[in-house]
């Protein structure tokens, strides 16, 4: 029997996982029954996709016992042994998942269950979806199939999206994507409706995602795995790298400095690899929908994606700028979105590659549309004693360090010469409180407030004012003989939270009023009916 779904909050068996408003998506172990709106099943081509890439991952084994003659054993055959036996559980495991799973779409939710043993469904409310993502690999693409990823604001353990389909015809895809987020239908023969593109991709932007210390962890990666391969194939690398490079010419700072520089190109050969073939034919639009306007992004060459946020939802933007790479321009640009979080390992809320903030900043503008434009008002730079208690906060973290080392050279376990480490922790501390403090900064701009902050990324952040839900601002002791507050901003966009440090103690409290009006108002009032003066740390929250 079909199934009824369970009302939001309900207490029968199961787990609820909800967005900041409201229960979103309902996961029971078996629902309750209607018959008015059929199943549907998964595409049936997955199988044959499945078997394709079954093939594929033995192959390996076959071509390494039967044209470079390696011996059939499982002390030489082990890897690719194990890359077959996972690639036919995999299989195995998918044509269950095609067997057992089923999903509809009704007026009010999107449905799908599944499981051999243990029966799950999942129901996802149509009026609480935030974006509709899809996804195709390879082998996908090649069999005309599209994986649709609905995703309904909730954060869930294993970080995954609300309801997956997996697999179904790019027919349906489209299909789905567009009753879920109400994109306009354009008329057979009709012109399509008129798009917005903001960005498109530029191959050099490859520039900016060869640096930093992931393409040493890719290199590990890349030369491990090339190192495993090669062993299978009865091919010596150690034996041959000893031939290729004459470590008593380089000596053992030389070999080291060698290997280093290899492994950095190669780690950045890597990474750039990625990022072409995940980014290309990227392109960010504003596409027109019955309901309003979303902001379209697609990208990829081997796996292709597509996502589709609503505009309704927009709250903000953000544009950070890591300070190791600010030499370069480097920015990252995302989105705040009342259901997407910044922190999904799927980034959903990221409508830029890592690029050249000459491009950033002007996207940036144009995602927002606001007049006045917020992103280019003029910040209320913070009070001295700010850069004193970042000052502050170095030197005492140096001692701290410097007195631990001292008491390890005392008992003998490091050489005198680790103090001079607690000297260079103070250098760099020093200079790390100097760049954080100028990246402090704050202002009201129309419907928009602005803060800025951050040492190894500066983030600055144009958030909607009747976005924010709570105001709190806080003083440490320190910050209090300093005459300094931090105010926090939350919403139930982006991470949360968004805050101005250190602000001077009474325009704390003016730039608080001025970034949520209304919402201390009561705390206002009643300290003025009190003859008292305003409270010195409120908190409220609607």
């Amino acid at each position: 029997m079909t199934a009824e779904p369970l009302p939001a909050g309900t207490d029968e068996i199961g787990e609820v996982a909800a967005d900041s408003a409201d229960d979103a998506v309902i996961e029971t172990a078996e629902p309750a029954g209607r018959d008015d709106v059929p199943w549907l099943r998964l595409d049936a081509r997955m199988i044959a996709v499945d078997l394709a890439q079954t093939v594929l991952s033995l192959t390996p084994t076959a071509v390494a016992v039967w044209v470079f003659g390696v011996d059939a054993s499982w002390e030489s055959l082990w890897p690719l042994l194990l890359v077959g036996a996972f690639g036919v559980l995999g299989a195995v495991r998918n044509a269950l998942r095609w067997a057992f799973t089923r999903y509809r779409v009704t007026d009010e939710y999107v449905e799908r269950r599944t499981g051999v043993f243990v029966r799950r469904y999942r129901s996802v409310r149509r009026d609480r979806i935030r974006s509709v993502d899809t996804t195709a690999r390879l082998r996908h693409r090649v069999a005309g199939l599209r994986v649709v990823l609905v995703g309904a604001g909730q954060q869930l353990a294993a970080m995954e999206s609300a309801l997956a389909l997996d697999a179904v015809s790019r027919r349906d895809a489209d299909a789905l994507r567009a009753a879920l987020l109400a994109v306009s239908p354009v008329a057979e023969g009709a012109e399509p409706p008129a798009e917005d593109v903001m960005a498109r991709f530029r191959p050099w932007w490859v520039v900016y995602h060869v640096v930093g210390g992931w393409s040493f962890v890719t290199a590990a990666g890349l030369l491990w795995g090339a190192y495993g391969i090669a062993a299978t194939f009865g091919v010596d690398a150690a034996g041959w790298l000893e031939d290729l490079v004459d470590r008593a010419a380089l000596g053992t700072v030389g070999t080291i400095a060698a290997a280093v520089v290899v492994t950095a190109v190669v780690g950045a050969v890597g990474m750039g690899v990625a990022f072409l073939t995940t980014s290309w034919g990227f392109e960010l639009a504003r596409v027109p929908g019955e309901h309003g306007t979303q902001l379209r992004t697609r990208q990829g060459l081997l796996t292709t994606r597509e996502v589709n946020r609503d505009d309704r939802r927009l709250r903000g933007v953000q544009v950070a700028e890591p300070v190791l790479w600010r030499w370069m321009g480097m920015a990252d640009t995302q989105v705040l979105t009342t259901g997407l979080s910044i922190l999904s390992t799927s980034q959903p809320a990221t409508v830029l590659p890592r690029g050249p903030a000459s491009v950033a900043w002007p996207v940036a503008r144009r995602v927002l549309g606001a007049d006045p434009d917020p992103l280019r008002a003029a910040l209320t730079p913070h009070p001295r004693p700010a850069l004193r208690r970042r000052l502050w906060w170095a030197t005492a973290t140096a001692v701290v360090v410097t007195a631990a080392l001292g008491w390890l050279v005392v008992n003998g376990v490091l050489p005198t010469a680790v103090l001079w480490a607690g000297a260079g922790l103070w250098a760099v501390g020093l200079v790390g409180a100097v760049v954080a403090y100028r990246a402090l900064g704050h202002t009201i701009s129309g419907a928009y407030l602005v803060v800025r902050s951050g040492l190894l990324s500066r983030a600055t952040t144009a958030l909607r004012r009747d976005a924010v839900s709570t105001v709190a601002l806080r003083e440490s002791v320190l910050q209090r003989r300093l005459g300094l507050r931090t105010v926090s901003l939350m919403t139930a966009a982006g991470y949360g939270v968004y805050e101005a440090p250190d602000v001077e103690a009474d325009e704390a409290l003016a730039f608080a009023v001025d970034a949520a009006p209304g919402l201390l108002d009561p705390f206002l009032e009643r300290a003025q009916a009190r003859g008292q003066e305003p409270p010195r740390a409120p908190t409220a929250s609607v």
